[in-house]
């Protein structure tokens, strides 16, 4: 048997597909110690996780690095989020991290991570979102009352559509009471029902401090609410689920009352404008009336109107002549037509019907009797045939011979084992009968 040798290359692809086919290896959670750290501006970080006793090479491309909130260090021990890779050039595998954070709330994040996927297979995430109302009457401001959050929105409201009406429901947003005061001031704003729009906002801060906007009862109110909402959590960085559930997600408090209102003063401006042109349509279209009634005034029909009907005249005439001349092809096509039936009904007619079949009863009538006479002629000849048969097999034909036969109690005796001694029998002749007495029986011998 040969034996079939594989490329480098060969081998380095089974063994990359067999890491990226293991469902264990696409979502790898790992913790260990940053080795060989060397900081790259604005380009892909390569280093090492290291414990007591093992190694394994990390890659961390630019746009997941640019998101971390920490300076990653040499010797710092860290959380890491990653897949599981092989590199083919060199054949050695590696961790592509994701997401990384110190040691310390490594917990959170993954429960965050869990919390979502949960979340999104429930369809949160994808559900149908609602469009924000252009126009918002009154607005829902569910914050602390005394962060800066409320005073960019108010500030950002009276200065893009100071028409607005905002409505503040003091919240807490930091702390174990948090989520469920959120919860409770969602349900406020859906017990009114006379809210346009609900923002939910607060500062950024740490995972910690902007935990209860992951919580699930908080998602779950956001998204049954039926009031469309935007979210403004933490910095442009952050994404809470609180986020990710809301109708419009804005990255800054400023950004999030920028969503919820126009501009008063452009939409003022666009307003006049298409009012303008409302008036510049309406005056071109009672310009062209005006000339096409200029135009209609001009017209022969006015100024001469019985030149409108010379043309339908004429038409009626020549309809009239074509209305005869059809009229009498159809009565001339007609009495054709009747000619022809009256023809062909004279042919059909029932007196000369009468007539044929009188002959043909005649004729039948006399061929019935030929046939009758004949029938019975040879049914006579049969009778004296079958009469002649009979008479020649007759029993009184051979007793005309001299034949007889004897009775014995009204029965044939056919031999003498049926007669004894005593017996009285009856001899038939052809001309009578006689009765007689046994005396004597003589058996023939052979």
């Amino acid at each position: 048997m040969t034996q079939e040798y594989l490329t480098v290359t060969t081998l380095t692809k089974y063994l990359k597909r067999k890491f990226e086919a293991d469902p264990y290896l696409e979502r790898v959670y790992l913790t260990g110690e940053i080795s060989n750290f060397r900081m790259r501006a604005n380009a892909h970080q390569y280093f090492s996780l290291k414990d007591d006793h093992a190694k394994i090479s990390a890659i961390m491309f630019k746009g997941a690095f640019q998101k971390l909130r920490f300076q990653p260090k040499e010797g710092m021990k860290v959380l890491v989020i990653g897949r599981i890779s092989l590199y083919e050039a060199s054949g050695s595998y590696q961790i592509y991290v994701e997401h990384m954070e110190p040691d310390g709330v490594g917990a959170l994040y993954q429960e965050l991570e869990e919390r979502k996927e949960k979340l999104m297979k429930e369809g949160l995430f994808a559900g149908p979102k609602q469009a924000l109302p252009r126009f918002p009457k009154r607005i829902a401001v569910l914050t602390s009352p005394s962060g800066a959050v409320i005073r960019d929105i108010i500030t950002t409201v009276k200065r893009r559509y100071p028409i607005a009406q905002l409505v503040l429901f003091p919240t807490v947003v930091q702390g174990n009471q948090a989520a469920d005061d959120v919860v409770r001031n969602i349900q406020r704003v859906e017990e009114l029902g006379n809210f346009d729009t609900m923002i939910i906002g607060r500062g950024g801060g740490s995972i910690e401090d902007l935990w209860p906007f992951n919580e699930e009862r908080v998602a779950r109110a956001i998204y049954q609410a039926k009031t469309p909402s935007i979210s403004s959590v933490g910095h442009e960085t952050d994404t809470t689920i609180a986020d990710l559930v809301a109708d419009v997600r804005a990255a800054t408090p400023t950004a999030a009352a920028e969503l919820a209102v126009p501009v008063l003063s452009e939409e003022l401006m666009r307003i006049k404008e298409r009012q303008a042109r409302l008036e510049q349509g309406f005056l071109r279209q009672i310009q062209r009336k005006q000339e096409r009634f200029a135009r209609a005034r001009q017209s022969y029909v006015f100024r001469q109107p019985e030149r409108l009907y010379e043309g339908q005249t004429i038409k009626l005439d020549q309809l009239r002549q074509r209305l005869y001349q059809a009229t009498q092809q159809i009565y001339h096509a007609k009495e054709k037509q009747t000619l022809n039936l009256s023809h062909q009904l004279q042919q059909v007619a029932p007196i000369y019907r009468v007539k044929a079949a009188k002959q043909e009863t005649s004729y039948l009538e006399k061929r019935l009797a030929e046939k009758i006479q004949q029938y019975m002629q040879q049914q006579q000849q049969k009778f004296q045939q079958a009469v002649q048969s009979l008479d020649l097999l007759s029993p009184l034909k051979i007793m005309g011979r001299g034949y007889s036969y004897t009775t014995l109690n009204d029965q044939v005796a056919k031999s003498v084992e049926e007669i004894q001694v005593g017996d009285e029998l009856v001899i038939h002749y052809a001309d009578g009968r006689v009765k007689g007495k046994v005396e004597q029986i003589e058996k023939e011998t052979e």
